[in-house]
């Protein structure tokens, strides 16, 4: 077989020499031929751009910010949703732990609170009675006593203040004591008393807010309560006297024929001064006379007044007028001292124990004479003639009172010293509850001197 093939292969390659020779004429190369892509001479050829290999580029700060803030905000919602999912779990078991307090303890808990509340109640209702039916006067007799035992009235009312604050404490104490304890306990109930949780809990549920309204409204009776007695209180504070005072001039109403003269302890030739007094109006006119000194030759030496809401004080005349606006302010008990010296001239006026005003150059020089008269809640000013049953026998005052300066209301602790007292005694002087009424002066001593009231001026306890 090899020696077929070898011969066979032989042919075929002499056949393929013999197509060579034949059609080698046939391919010719003309190198002369031009084609469009020559290039000429001077022309450079430009590079042909080769596309960048993809590469990262470098972030810029603001890059790197929005970055963090995009994954911190990511992580705040994670965050969320997963207190989201704990909050739901641990209300869920609250809820469960409150159901079981309120089936356990609820009925319970809320009778006691029930019954302690109505025990409270009727308690200070017969403690409110008892304390208003004290203060309704029987008679006439009793009424003058009331005055007298307001001391008593006071402490009874302070009393039953302290007894509405410890009840409101205590019931506070028991409803704190019930949601405290309530959980702890109900713990171990056992597993007869879950099974019936549910119906339990729901009647439990509806019972508890009425339950808890009942609470706020008895709450709110006792603040009522409270206030009630406050006003009390303060009422009967305003009819107390003042700064331990154990009488009091009543000037009913305005009259030319109601006032109080006064005859001092030494004789009023004097260069300075202070006069003090707790005075308590009834109704002020643009210019009511508490306190008022003068002579023939000048009727207006001294004068303490009062307007609509001001107090005033004059020296030698109304030349020299000193005023403090806005010191009074209804009927109230108020304490006005006026101090005066003529080395400087300086007037001083106080209300409630301050200093309210201060004027220098107010009769600087001046000395207060001797021989004139002394009245409280009216004034000698010569309008009006006297009348033959009011006529006041000192030498030099043939004229009357005018009744529109007249003073109406109660006036106690009228005191005069032939000195200006310090910023410190006339604190202490307008202290309400101290004892400024022991303190007398040595010109004018309230309890001491002499004063003789005129018309249906009067003193009162």
């Amino acid at each position: 077989m090899f020696r077929w093939t070898l011969p066979q292969a032989l042919c075929v390659l002499s056949a393929c020499v013999c197509l060579v020779f034949t059609y080698e004429d046939d391919f010719e190369v003309n190198y002369t031929d031009t084609f469009y892509n020559e290039i000429g001479d001077g022309e450079t050829p430009e590079p042909t751009p080769t596309p960048v290999p993809c590469s990262s580029r470098d972030l810029t700060k603001w890059d790197k910010l929005f970055s963090m803030l995009e994954n911190s905000q990511m992580r705040e919602n994670m965050m969320l949703q997963y207190a989201d999912d704990i909050i739901k779990v641990e209300m869920g078991s609250l809820r469960g732990e409150m159901l079981r307090f309120v089936a356990q303890y609820g009925g319970s808990c809320g009778v006691a609170v029930e019954t302690a509340g109505r025990r409270m109640a009727l308690q200070l209702e017969g403690r409110l009675k008892e304390t208003m039916e004290r203060f309704k006067p029987r008679d006439q007799t009793s009424a003058r006593n009331s005055a007298g035992t307001s001391d008593h009235l006071d402490e009874r009312l302070q009393q039953l203040l302290s007894a509405t604050l410890l009840q409101a404490t205590r019931l506070a104490k028991m409803e704190h004591s019930c949601l405290r304890n309530g959980p702890r306990a109900g713990m171990g109930m056992d597993v007869k008393t879950v099974s019936k949780l549910p119906e339990a809990a729901g009647n439990q549920e509806q019972q508890v807010p009425s339950r808890e309204g009942a609470l706020d409204g008895f709450l709110a009776a006792l603040q009522q309560t409270r206030e009630e007695l406050g006003e009390v209180l303060r009422s009967s504070r305003q009819r107390q006297l003042p700064a331990g005072c154990e009488m009091a001039l009543l000037f009913p109403m305005r009259s030319r024929r109601i006032y109080t003269s006064v005859i001092p302890e030494v004789p009023l030739s004097i260069s300075s001064f202070t006069v003090c007094m707790w005075v308590k109006p009834t109704a002020v006119s643009n210019r009511t006379v508490l306190f008022s000194y003068g002579n023939r030759r000048n009727p207006y030496e001294i004068q303490l007044l009062l307007g609509q809401s001001s107090a005033l004080f004059t020296i030698g005349g109304e030349a020299h007028l000193v005023e403090a606006r806005r010191v009074v302010s209804g009927s109230e008990w108020i304490h006005l001292c006026g101090a005066w010296t003529s080395q400087q001239g300086l007037a001083t006026l106080w209300a409630g124990g301050k200093k309210v005003t201060s004027t220098p150059g107010v009769a600087e020089g001046h000395v207060i004479p001797d021989g004139g008269s002394l009245q409280l809640g009216q004034e000698r000013n010569g309008c009006c003639p006297l009348t033959p049953s009011g006529g006041s026998g000192v030498a030099g005052f043939e004229e009357g009172f005018d009744p529109k300066l007249a003073f109406a209301g109660k006036m106690t602790g009228v005191n005069m010293w032939d000195r200006v007292l310090s910023e410190g005694e006339i604190t202490q002087l307008a202290l309400r509850e101290g004892q400024g009424c022991e303190q007398r002066g040595n010109v004018v001593a309230w309890g001491a001197t002499e004063m003789v009231p005129h018309g249906g001026a009067q003193f009162v306890n």
